[in-house]
């Protein structure tokens, strides 16, 4: 599955590269193109491929919705059961490919490009190493380059994970956070040979507001208030507390002969506490609100990712009381020695069988 912005020159070499991989080891190959609202004439090009090669399928937006509702229009019409992502730049090497079978055969569910060597400028790389840096730390999914838009998964995994904004390069973090198994393998990266990178200095703070939201869905999607409403505890009680003593001084300087009377109005710290109080009280506010959401939300969501079923009647009851999704459906057999042998991809790669 490959998204599209203004790459028409690089198309036609990454279908013959595609082809040729699956022609020498024998792969049925089902490759998608999503133009993202291209405007090079990308969609053209995709389009003489579809007519030329019964392999090829191809969707096209009316504008630019970005790279994470291209991967989710794609995975919507994705026939393979592993998906292949790679960007239509030609900097990702269709010949890795066997190699990512490789380790997603040893039964890991995500395996994640890693390019060590990277071909592109010093103000992308090393703002790109700080971010790598900071998702690991704070998801505690170790990738060297969560950003490598070349990437292998189970199809599967997307009917747990909903992708929308920036969040295509946080889907090892989510599936993580979902028991899925997640891997890396160092691949080539090539240098561009047509055409411009579409990111800028821009992706920088975007890529760190995304992180905040994937950090609080990990963590906190199912129990919100356990983050808004302990934060807002901790400055209620600090601004009541600070409140409680500034007023007892108050009293006391005017209950007390040779005190000084104590002019609340004049204490910055009466302001700060009193700020405190009602900041401490939004967030616990907020906090509810969030759990309201969460409550309703949950009805259509599973809380929750079943491995395996073993023993009785394989298509019963939904997965969950409050899900509408068969759990035959959403369950991974790994146990299956077929699932095991199938390898399908959208770049979905997948060895013929006799």
């Amino acid at each position: 599955m490959i998204p599209v912005l203004n790459e028409a020159d690089s198309l036609r070499g990454l279908h013959a590269e595609l082809v040729a991989v699956a022609v020498r080891h024998g792969y049925e190959l089902d490759i998608l193109f999503v133009d993202d609202g291209s405007s090079d004439g990308s969609w053209e090009v995709i389009a003489q491929l579809a007519a030329d090669d019964p392999r090829v399928r191809g969707l096209r937006f009316r504008r630019n919705f970005g790279k994470a509702a291209a991967l989710s229009a794609g995975l919507e019409v994705a026939r393979g059961e592993l998906v292949f992502t790679l960007d239509a730049d030609l900097q990702d090497d269709p010949a890795e490919m066997p190699r990512f079978l490789t380790e997603m055969g040893r039964g890991l569910d995500v395996v994640s490009g890693w390019k060590r060597q990277r071909h592109d400028p010093w103000h992308k790389v090393l703002p790109s190493r700080v971010f790598n840096w900071l998702v690991s730390r704070l998801t505690g999914v170790r990738l060297h380059d969560h950003n490598c838009g070349f990437k292998c998964y189970r199809r599967e995994i997307f009917r747990e994970i909903r992708l929308y904004g920036e969040l295509h390069r946080f889907v090892p973090v989510l599936a993580a956070a979902r028991g899925w198994r997640v891997g890396e393998l160092e691949v080539q990266h090539r240098a561009r040979r047509y055409g411009r990178s579409k990111y800028g200095l821009l992706r920088i703070p975007k890529g760190f507001l995304d992180l905040l939201t994937v950090k609080f869905l990990t963590g906190y999607g199912q129990r919100p208030q356990h983050l808004l409403g302990a934060t807002g505890l901790l400055f209620f009680f600090l601004g009541s507390l600070g409140i409680l003593v500034l007023t007892a001084a108050w009293i006391f300087s005017r209950s007390v002969p040779g005190w000084e009377p104590v002019h609340l109005h004049e204490r910055a710290v009466f302001y700060y506490a009193l700020g405190a109080a009602l900041l401490g009280a939004q967030f616990m506010s907020i906090g509810f609100l969030a759990e309201l959401i969460t409550a309703f939300r949950v009805a259509d969501v599973p809380v929750y990712s079943i491995a395996a079923r073993v023993g009785g009647e394989q298509q019963g009851p939904p997965a969950v009381a409050c899900g509408p999704e068969p759990i035959g459906e959403a369950v991974d057999q790994r146990g299956d020695p077929d699932r095991r042998a199938a390898h399908g991809s959208s770049t979905q790669a997948s060895r013929s069988r006799p």
